[in-house]
Formats: structure tokens, sequence, C-alpha cells
């Protein structure tokens, strides 16, 4: 596998090219090509010990795969790699930010920007880029230059209201001068000093993210917060009060007059030449060429210059490709331009390629792509959804898939939820055979690919737009706070069938051939026997849900009119078969043998798995397992799915997307069990299962781990929290101790295995809700002893203010302990305890329960630590 970064070489020993013996880098393979030239460079370069590099790896290649290539053609594809994971980073952190790269320029900097600007501006469809003529030291020249700046802020926690701005007012004039007094010890110039900047950090009530908005000429910080708030998250709250969080006042102090007079031009351009020196060979798009050589101090104000060309100064190189205009400002600023590309770029003499053999450069770049959509898909999901569920825990994920329903790549989201979309959208396609272009199907039936009745899917079909055919899927499952059920927040501890936990939505057509039915879904999730409490969000995160998936899909739409139909599918393909070679890879190395390990939920119930290995196959048989319960903890296939998707993807120590490739080799027996109760046409025969999802499948994992010796049991469980009362709810999932394996200990305070979600700051909690968080510890010594220790839980106290219900939905509260592994202890078991206000008595209320506290109540919740691994 091709990967490059995040590590780095550092000053010492630096690059290969430094000669200090250091490793292969990014700076290595521009030399290689031609890009850096040693003769500019302000110390030797050692070219041989790039070159002995490169042609390492190649001939490891060559003898592990098969592929060959030439030096020259590893560095463009280290490049290409180097440049698509750059401009991932810059699509993700943009798209959060409410922006589109395309709509603005590029600027460059530092002593390497230059060599990969036009790559990037080509990659992110930016047209524009300007190079400062210093920008080699653009940070060192920032900070000489830099204003003194003194910044301040205090809380204020409360609505934004007339009130609060007259409290603001007097915050804002203490802080301006205690800052002046702070300055004016900085500046020569006491009349340097910049009328002070104030503004206030905003959000709307009940959210986590605010936005510090400066103060508008008008003063109505509410209508430019609406503003700011729609343009990054592409809607605005109606009657939604809006909170201050912080004021904050920034004094400046201007730098000299006289030094900014000074440096303004940095660079003494030459008024007649243009600096040409020679032309160099250099490798671009599988070929050489000839590029002319500038130097940056040489050149004249105007000066056009046409790639491929190289512009050398002291401090930096800029490599202008084939398809870029680059011309000079009058303070030696490079402004380049991209052309249309058909007529500028060379013929790309790309490597040959076959659908069963794919180029193992573009194999990576393309596991880039692929994965950079999805996170886009993920960022849009979250930036326009309005529940705190979505937008703050991050309970959603995002995935894309192939015209047959196999995961081809996801973003980084919930396990759990990952590993079982697959088995949603191939329900769909087995159940809709007819979809249409314009088409969106939405469901959450846990008998069809869903996990449990919160958790919410889109499906979009993105079809070939002119013979219709379709190509593939995009996907986006989110867990709606409220759903109905017994219980707000749709999480009852006690349910006994799929009705009481809340609206069963049958792969419904949200969108036909682009007419929408969203009053269908309106009038479905108000019926019913315990319908949703809040409709409203409901469609609100389903309507961003259908925006994220249609980002993907028109972001894949690009990607095959730039790269071609066929090969953007075969490299779907290619990916899933690498997975595959992989996974089979990992399996090769387990001695070929019967793996067995039984565990039980916290009711005596048994999880039973036989893992037989035998070459590059794996039979995972649960057969054992106990019977349908009457309780919530029954899980599904597609959870069992999802559980052996993310263990057997953990055998695989490599860098490669989560997908479908991962299950090829794997068969999975499940008979009819509590992991695979029988599908009823009425909710209200359907066994329960909004526990299974949270809960089982952590056992599912631990059995799995624990039978393969890989790790010992983490704390198995979620803790799954809600409290609330008719005005309000809240749900968290806690942290706890992670197993120890055999190489390490077990990680303390974690989510584990199956969740990926957040756990609210005490903060913001305290903010928020009528409860004090009286303790929030490390459970020490609750993780099991060995040579390798536990991870320990933690311990969790909340004190309540008011009357409220509050339910538990937790395991490991019993006798069945985290287990240990090779004569490691089990961890410590959860307790959960309540004390009653002015009582110095505690009561243990077990893993499951409901309760109705007082004001003055404590709820302590001890997490339990994960098993340890070996004779300690």
């Amino acid at each position: 596998q091709l990967h490059v970064g995040p590590e780095s070489a550092g000053a010492d020993p630096g690059p290969a090219c430094y000669g200090g013996g250091g490793p292969l880098t990014v700076t290595d393979v521009n030399v290689a090509l031609g890009r850096v030239l040693p003769e500019q460079f302000p110390f030797p370069l050692d070219r041989l010990a790039v070159q002995n590099r490169l042609e390492e790896i190649c001939q490891q290649m060559e003898t592990s795969s098969g592929k060959t290539y030439t030096s020259s053609e590893l560095a463009q594809g280290f490049i290409e790699i180097a440049n698509e994971t750059m401009a991932r980073a810059i699509r993700k952190v943009s798209i959060q930010k409410g922006f589109n790269p395309q709509d603005h320029l590029l600027i460059s900097f530092g002593g390497a920007g230059g060599q990969h600007a036009c790559a990037m501006a080509r990659s992110l469809g930016v047209s524009t880029i300007l190079i400062h003529p210093l920008a080699g030291i653009l940070s060192a020249y920032g900070m000489g230059l830099a204003d003194i700046r003194k910044r301040e802020e205090v809380s204020i926690l409360q609505t934004l209201s007339n009130q609060t701005q007259q409290r603001i007012e007097t915050a804002w004039q203490g802080m301006e001068q205690r800052l002046a007094v702070e300055v004016e010890r900085e500046v020569v110039d006491r009349n340097a000093i910049l009328q002070p900047i104030r503004s206030l950090s905003l959000r709307y009530q009940g959210l986590e993210s605010t936005i510090v908005i400066a103060e508008p000429k008008d003063g109505d910080f509410a209508a430019a917060y609406e503003v700011q708030h729609e343009q990054s998250f592409g809607y605005r709250h109606q009657n939604r009060e809006i909170e201050v969080v912080t004021a904050i006042v920034e004094v400046v102090g201007q730098t000299s007059q006289g030094l900014l007079e000074k440096i303004a031009s940095p660079l003494t351009l030459s008024p007649q030449g243009d600096g040409t020196k020679v032309v160099t060979k250099v490798w671009f798009k599988h070929q050489e060429l000839q590029a002319s050589i500038y130097l940056r101090d040489h050149l004249r104000p105007g000066l056009k210059i046409t790639g491929p060309a190289i512009v050398c100064d002291a401090g930096s190189t800029v490599w202008i490709e084939p398809g870029f205009t680059c011309t000079v400002q009058a303070d030696g600023s490079l402004l380049m331009m991209r052309e249309r590309e058909d007529e500028m770029l060379p013929a790309d003499a790309a490597l040959v390629e076959t659908e069963s053999e794919p180029d193992l450069v573009r194999l990576e770049v393309f596991n880039n792509q692929f994965a950079s959509i999805a996170e886009q898909m993920g960022q849009t999901l979250q930036r326009t959804s309005v529940s705190t569920n979505v937008k703050e825990r991050l309970d959603y994920s995002c995935a894309i898939f192939d015209a047959k329903g196999s995961l081809v790549v996801n973003a980084p989201h919930i396990p759990v939820h990952l590993g079982a979309m697959g088995e949603t959208v191939q329900a769909i396609l087995r159940d809709c055979p007819d979809l249409n272009p314009g088409d969106v199907i939405i469901t959450n039936d846990p008998y069809a690919g869903g996990s449990h009745l919160p958790d919410v899917t889109v499906v979009t079909p993105v079809h070939d737009s002119e013979s219709k055919e379709l190509l593939f899927l995009t996907a986006s499952r989110a867990h709606h706070a409220e759903i109905g059920g017994i219980t707000p927040g749709s999480m009852p501890p006690f349910s006994k069938n799929l009705t009481e936990e809340g609206v069963l939505i049958r792969q419904l057509k949200l969108v036909d051939g682009g007419i929408s039915h969203e009053a269908d879904l309106h009038t479905l999730l108000e019926s019913g026997r315990y319908p949703s409490r809040n409709v409203a969000d409901n469609l609100s995160d389903v309507a961003a849900q259908v925006a994220a998936n249609r980002m993907g899909s028109n972001l894949l739409l690009d990607l095959i009119e730039s790269d071609g139909r066929d090969t953007v599918l075969n490299y779907m393909g290619h990916i899933q078969a690498t997975a595959s070679q992989k996974m089979k890879r990992a399996l090769s190395e387990i001695p070929d043998a019967v793996y067995q390990r039984r565990d039980h939920l916290d009711d005596g119930s048994p999880i039973c798995v036989k893992i037989t290995i035998a070459g590059e196959k794996a039979t995972i048989d649960f057969t054992g397992t106990g019977p349908v319960l009457s309780s919530n903890l029954n899980a599904n296939r597609s959870i069992v799915t999802a559980a052996c998707l993310y263990v057997f993807r953990c055998l695989i120590n490599e860098s490669i997307p989560l997908n479908g490739g991962v299950l090829e080799p794997l068969q999975i027996i499940l008979p009819e069990c509590l992991l695979n109760p029988p599908k009823r046409d009425d909710p209200a025969q359907c066994a329960a299962m909004v526990g299974g999802n949270v809960e089982t499948s952590q056992r599912v994992v631990d059995v799995l781990l624990g039978a393969l010796g890989k790790a010992a049991a983490s704390q198995g469980t979620m803790n799954n929290l809600t409290f609330g009362d008719d005005s309000f709810g809240y749900y968290e999932t806690i942290c706890g101790g992670a197993g120890a394996t055999l190489n390490a200990p077990g990680a303390d305070a974690v989510h584990t295995h199956m969740t990926n979600t957040r756990l609210t700051d005490v903060e913001v909690v305290e903010h928020r809700y009528p409860v004090r968080i009286r303790e929030f510890n490390i459970r020490s010594g609750s993780g099991g002893a060995g040579k390798h220790r536990g991870g320990d839980g933690i311990i969790r106290t909340f004190e309540f203010l008011k009357p409220l219900k509050v339910s538990l939905l937790m395991q490991r509260r019993a006798e069945f302990a985290p287990f240990g592994l090779e004569g490691g202890l089990p961890g410590a078991v959860g307790q959960n305890f309540l004390k009653k206000s002015g009582s110095r008595e505690t009561q243990d209320v077990g893993g499951c329960v409901h309760l109705d506290v007082e004001a003055g109540d404590q709820l302590t919740i001890k997490t339990p630590g994960g098993g340890g691994y070996g004779v300690g």
C-alpha cells in the first residue's frame, strides 16, 4: 500500500535529500521529479540518497505485488497521493465552515506550498492562486509585522436582551481599560492604539456550537448572528432565543508606521529582465517536460509566465504546472490562473491498467477521493441538522455503496451504523427494484437492515445521466432524539415490542422521481399508539440527511465526469477487492482452528460464538446463543454483521477504508435467537430491540475478540442515561474501561467499540439542565489486573435540582464481569446507586431501571472496567 504522512522527518534527520540518513519524504520526491532544484537550495542536496530510497521501494513493490514502476513513476504517485490527502483536509474544513472552495482564491505559503499549489487548485476546482513574495518565511515575516493584540473574554451565559446588553456594556468597558494599560506597556506610540474591537460569542438556546460576532454598526447582534448561522449551517431557527456565551474585547496596538513603510515592498524587482535562467527537466503526468527556471527577485512587474515553469527564491520554490499562467504583481506576488485544461495540459501517458489489475497509485488516490466524499456528506449533515443529537453528539454516519448495495467507503463515524447500513441498502434494492432518478427512500426498520427505531436511514440512488443505469447509492443514518415510544427520548428501558419503541418506517419513498412526499412522512410520524413528540425536528433532520446524500451524489457524478465512468466504477470494485485480499491475508496468518467464546447478558442469556478459521476463510457461527428475549436486548442480523465487520477489520493492520470487501471471506451463521428474532407484519408482535443496538452489540464484539484471543472484554455497555420531564429530555452514553491486549493495557474512560459519540461536557450539562455533576472521576482499580491491566471505568454523580424522570439502560451490572484473557483478571462490574435527599443511605438500583427523583437526590454511576491480559 502506498501512503504518505502524517509523520514528518523533522529537522533532524530531515528528508533523505538532506544527507542525514532520513526517510523518504514529499520533499524528496519533489527533488526526484525536478521540481526542487538542488543548485537553488541553501545547502547541497543528496540526489543519490533519494534515488536509492525510491529504487528500494520499487523493488519491494515488484517482489510483493508484481507491479513494476520506475523511480519517476513512483515519485509521481507519491505526489498525487499527498496532493489528494491535503485536498481532502481542505474540503472537509471548508464544508464544515459553510464555504465552497471553488468560490475562493487559494493562498499558498511555506517553503513547499508553492510546489503543490497548482495541484491543490485543480483538485479543489479553484481557478486563482496568490503566492506572496516571502511565502517561504511568511510566518516569521508576519510575526515581525504583527500588531500587539491583547484579548479578554468573560462568561455571560444569558439570553440576548436589552438587560443582558447593559451587563455586557459594563463588562466591555472594564476589559477595555485593563487591556489598554497592558498594550501601552508594549507599544512605542500611545497614539498607535486602535479603537477596541468588541464581539460576542453567541448560540441558539440549546445548542453547544457558538459563533463569534463582531459588533455590527447598527448594534443588532441577533440579526448578524442569524445571517452568519444561515451561511454556516444553511438555515435559521424560527422563534428560538439566542444565548450570549461570552463577551470579548480585543485591543490592538499598531506596529511602527516607519517599519511598515520600510518593508512594504520586500523585493527589488527587475524593471526590464524576465528572470529566465535556464531550462530543466521535470516529470509531470507520467512524462518528461522542459520547464523554464525563473529567479523571483529578477522578475519584472507584469511579466506573464506560462507553465511548465519553476520560480525560485531564497525561501521557496514555486512549480507552475502546464495549464496555468502566472503574472508577476507590482509587489512581487505571483498571481496564477488556471486555464482550460483540455487545451493546456499535455496528453496523459498514464500507466495502462485493466479492470482486474488496478494501478496502485490511483487505488490510493481513489481511496482518499471516495473517503473525502463521505466526509463531506457528514459535514453537510452535521452543519444542516437542527438536533443536538446530530449536531453536538455526532450520532450519525454517512457512506457510499455500489449498485449492488455493497459498502465502498465510509467516513469514520459510528461503527454500529456503518456495518448495518449495507443490510439496509440491500433490503431496499431487493424490495424496491424500480428505483428511478430522483427517488429518495427512508426507513428505520430493524428487520430490514435497521438497527433500532431512533436510527433513521435515508438512501439516495444515483443513476447515469444518459443511460439511467443505477451506478451507486449514497446513504446517511442519524439517531433521532425522538421517534415516539412509551418514554420521551425513545430509549425505553422496559419496552416489550417494537410498537412501544416508537414509529416504524418501512421503506417509504420520501421523494418519488423528484416529487416530495414529506407530507406522508409527517402523517406517519404523528400516527400510531406512540407517535413522535417532535415531528418538526424529525423532518428537519431528515431534510439534512437528504441534503448530505445529494452532496455525495453530486460529488460522485463530478468524479465520473473528470475520471470517466468506467474508471470510477472499476476502482469502486478494486477498493473492495483490495479489502477482501487484505482480510484473507490477515485470516491466513491465524492458525487454522476452531475458536470459541461464551458470555452472558445480565439476565443470564448466553451469547455464543464459534469461529472456524480455514486458510483464507472464516465461518462465524452463533449457534447456542439464547432465545428471543421478552426484553429489548434483542439484536438483529444487521447489528451482528456490523460487529463482525468491525472486529475483523481490526485484524487488518493497515490503513484501508472500512468496506464490504472485508465481509467477502466471512460466512456468518445466525439461527433464530436473541441476535436474530423473526420478523412479523405487526410491529406489536415484533421483538423489541432498542437496547440490543446499544448494549448487546457491545457484548457481541467482546465474544468475537475474546474468541480470537485478541482483546479482553471491554466495559460491554454504552451506559445509556436519560432524564427529563414534560419540558425537556436529555440523553447521553457514558465512557468506561477498554480491554487489555497482548501488546498494551486497556484505555481508561473511553467510549469503546460500537459507539463513537461524545460525552457532554460537565459545564454544558450543568448550564442547560437542572442537575449538578458532583463527581466525574476515573474509577481507579476497576480495570482487571494482569501483565497488561484493563482500562478503568469512571464515576459520575448527578445531583438533581428538581423532580425528574430518570431511565437507565446499562449492562455489566450483574455477576458477568468483563472477562480477562490468558490469566488476566476480569474488570469490575458497573454499579448504580441512588441516595435520596437528606438520607445517608444509598440504594443499588441496578442497570435497567426507571426512577422518579426529587430535588436533592443523587445518582452515582460507576461504569465497568476492562479485563486484563496475561498473568501480572
